[in-house]
Parts: structure tokens; sequence; C-alpha cells
């Protein structure tokens, strides 16, 4: 986020590493967990209502096909969009209060749910709801390509329940998934960021979302669409890898034969064979 929205004229941050090392240096290494609180509080329900809706998706439309797996994606994706923008929010805003303070000099706000609640007071559901369009266009497809890529990678892999080598291949399969999700939406969330950073220190640059586009690329060229990919990518693979694996080898356990009187046999995550 810091490295998305910085100023070109007058650029804080060099690179990834040299920002890891100035918030470490500048604000101590609690300063690389400012706005924990709002992941906190969504991821859970967030991952819970992708894998859900993922699944039965899939189960709707019948049959475990590669156009039927991006699509359960997508909807899952999109419908995700209505808790991850305002946690997406009040983590972009925490992100950016007191850039480069040891200790903060002004606290606009006290935690994620004071954010969240001043925005509110003061923008209504309008204001809550801020990027909730550029989101829903990074998201949708985003999620799409990262169920299909975990499909294919899987299948590829041959990742089955007896394998010893099974859970290496699990965390490989999520971890690309991830990062191949997050390359294809990268440049909406550029975008997504700098409309929700806006008016942080009380000017408003952009009208919408066309407006943030062309005045970021009059400014800055196209490279403007690729700030802070590569802290992203080294959080997509160890995030996406725990999380695909973790639910796998839960449902794996929860299907197996043991529990299968318990459960429904159809798979949430279509594999070959036991999985």
């Amino acid at each position: 986020v810091r490295l998305q929205v910085q100023n070109v004229e007058k650029p804080l941050y060099r690179g990834t590493f040299h920002c890891f090392q100035s918030i470490i240096k500048q604000e101590s290494a609690f300063g690389l967990y400012k706005g924990i609180g709002s992941p906190m509080m969504g991821l859970t329900f967030i991952n819970a209502l992708v894998f859900g809706v993922q699944g039965n998706t899939l189960r709707a439309l019948g049959k475990d096909t590669p156009l039927n797996q991006f699509l359960a994606g997508s909807a899952a994706g999109a419908i995700q969009c209505i808790i991850c923008c305002p946690m997406e929010l009040a983590k972009t805003r925490m992100q950016l209060q007191g850039t480069g303070e040891y200790k903060l000099k002004t606290k606009n706000y006290k935690n994620s749910l004071d954010c969240l609640i001043k925005i509110y007071r003061k923008e209504g559901l309008r204001g809550i709801n801020r990027g909730m369009v550029s989101t829903f266009i990074r998201e949708t497809p985003s999620f799409g390509f990262y169920f299909l890529t975990y499909d294919c990678m899987t299948r590829y892999l041959g990742c089955e329940a007896e394998d010893s080598y099974v859970i290496p291949k699990l965390l490989f399969s999520g971890g690309m998934s991830g990062i191949v999700s997050w390359l294809s939406t990268y440049p909406v969330d550029v975008i997504k960021s700098r409309l929700q950073a806006d008016g942080v220190g009380g000017v408003t640059q952009y009208k919408g979302i066309l407006d943030c586009v062309r005045k970021s690329y009059h400014e800055e060229g196209w490279r403007v669409f690729t700030r802070g990919l590569t802290s992203t990518l080294l959080r997509a693979f160890p995030v996406n890898a725990a999380t695909f694996a973790t639910v796998t080898v839960f449902l794996m356990y929860m299907r197996s034969e043991d529990n299968l009187h318990e459960c429904e046999p159809g798979p949430v995550i279509q594999q070959p064979s036991s999985l």
C-alpha cells in the first residue's frame, strides 16, 4: 500500500526492501503490523464465504470443468467483496497513518473498527464502500484464476491422498495459485488502493476509477500499475499455500472412509481420485 500510493515527485521508498527497512527503522517492527486488526476481523469470514460459495456453485453447475472452476471461483470472489472492500479500506487508512513516525503526533484512528466508524459518521455507507467497484473488478476474475490454477496444478502434480509428498504438492499448488490470481488483476489493485487512500490528507485527487487511471498513467507512466508487485507476490505465495493446503487437508480428513457416514462425498474442491 505504501509503495502503491506514494508521491512520485517525493518518493519515500525506492523499492520493496527499502520500504521494509525504512518502516522498521522509523516506526519499529510494530510499524509492519499497522492495520492488522482489519484482516484479523475479516479474513475468517472471507475465506469461509469464498470456499463455501465456490463449492456450492461448482456443485450447482454440475460438471467439474475448467470453465466451471473459473465461474465458481469468480462467483465466490464477487460475493466476498461485501466484506473485503470495507476491510481493505480500514487496512489502507491504518497503514498510511503516521508514515515515518515512531510515535504518532496525530492519531486519526485508534484501530480498524474506530476507522470504519469515523468514516461512516463522516461519509455514510458510500464512504465505507469506497473502492467497491474497483474491488469487484479485481476480485471477480482474480478468484476465477485462483481456483482454476489450483485445480490444474493439483491435477498436473497428481495430488493423491496416499501420496507421501501430497502436502508439499498442495503447498506449491496453493502458492502458485495465489501468484497467478494477483498477476491477473494487479493493476486494478493499484487503482483500488489509490482510491481508498484518496482524501487521507484532506485533499481529494480522483473523481473515479477512469480519472485515477488517466492521472496515474499521465504522471507516472505504465510502471505505476506494477507498484508494490514484488512485496505482493512475496506475501501471496506463503499465505495462499497455507490457505489452500489447510482447506484441502481438512476436507480430505472429513471425507475419509471413517467419516463418510457423516459427510457428503462430493468434494468442494474437485480433485483426482480420492481427493
